[in-house]
């Protein structure tokens, strides 16, 4: 009888401990990236971001092809 009182008493603890640690996290406000830039393609108005987008003379695209095929 008295390992199942230890026994509860442990499970007790540990039920205690993890709600606690879950509660913590909860109440930390998710850290916000930076907003990405977006862009749309020249040719085919397609969006992306503007890291990935090709620069060209009469603004943005997609890919390469677009750019040449647009700008020629």
């Amino acid at each position: 009888m008295r390992y199942l009182l230890l026994l509860l008493v442990a499970l007790l603890i540990v039920w205690k401990w993890r709600t606690a640690r879950s509660s913590r996290s909860d109440r930390q406000a998710p850290r916000a990236d930076e907003p990405i830039e977006m862009v749309a393609c020249a040719f085919c108005g397609v969006h992306l971001a503007k890291k990935d987008a090709v620069t060209g003379g009469r603004g943005f695209y997609c890919s390469a092809a677009h750019q040449r095929t647009h700008e020629t």
